[in-house]
């Protein structure tokens, strides 16, 4: 069975433990970071920066308080980013994560294009870059444990577990809380269903989450449009298929000196 992940916002106290076990587990170096106004810190998710927690002050007539949402990929279950991805370097694996294979993406970052999400990131300052995101640690899950984020929440914010099993405890969750939720689940049916599942006891549109998203798969929507516009869509193939074979062979010719700095 497909696993994912139920967040519930009213749970997370802002303690960002999720963040620091992500990058531990994934051996992601730490961000100089500034003030802001919001007190996110890092500010935005990156290459190295894989899941975050973002600040929300909500005001409404003499109340003021903070809400903490912890982002990362949604992991959907028809990826726009699998389906943008001619080379096939993301794939949508039976634990339910979506991976990304960098010896086969040419770069075209067609893939942050795609996700209605924003969370492929790219390595910019590389001389090799790559595209990074969260894997939904598949090398744990593939040893039988939790993701790093989900094991380090100290308030059981997180919980992970097979999909099913996560809409019906979110549901069950929201019917029995006097009022507590908002009667919605994000992510159960947004384009088409994701991994990552979230309840909230303030609207969603107030912590940020996109608004008005299809609960059509995305995929669909892409080659709906690129069947219109062949003639695009056979110039970008050839496009890119000779940046694939380019990006190959440079892999191939710069293996020795990789291989050099690490020994």
């Amino acid at each position: 069975m497909p696993k994912g992940m139920l967040i519930d916002i009213s749970k997370c106290i802002g303690c960002r433990a999720c963040q620091v076990a992500c990058k531990q587990w994934n051996n992601l170096p730490a961000e100089k970071t500034t003030f802001n106004a919001d007190w996110s810190n890092p500010p935005k998710r990156s290459a190295t920066t894989w899941t975050k927690v973002d600040y929300h002050l909500l005001e409404e007539e003499d109340d003021i308080k903070w809400k903490f949402v912890k982002t990362q990929c949604m992991h959907c279950l028809e990826p726009a980013c699998v389906s943008a991805c001619f080379v096939e370097a993301f794939k949508k694996t039976e634990e339910g994560a979506v991976v990304y294979q960098e010896n086969k993406c040419v770069g075209c970052r067609y893939c942050m294009l795609a996700c209605p999400f924003g969370v492929p990131k790219y390595e910019w300052e590389k001389r090799f870059p790559a595209v990074r995101k969260c894997r939904l640690c598949i090398d744990r899950l593939a040893q039988g444990l939790e993701p790093a984020c989900a094991t380090a929440c100290p308030t059981g914010a997180i919980k992970f577990g097979e999909r099913d099993k996560l809409v019906k405890e979110a549901w069950e969750r929201i019917r029995s809380g006097r009022g507590k939720y908002v009667e919605h689940v994000f992510g159960e049916k947004e384009v088409g269903g994701t991994s990552v599942l979230y309840i909230s006891d303030v609207p969603f549109e107030k912590l940020g989450f996109p608004a008005n998203l299809p609960h059509e798969p995305l995929p669909d929507y892409t080659w709906k449009v690129l069947t219109k516009i062949p003639g695009v869509l056979v110039g970008w193939s050839a496009l890119l298929t000779a940046m694939y074979f380019y990006t190959k062979r440079r892999n191939e010719l710069d293996k020795p000196e990789k291989d050099s700095h690490r020994g």
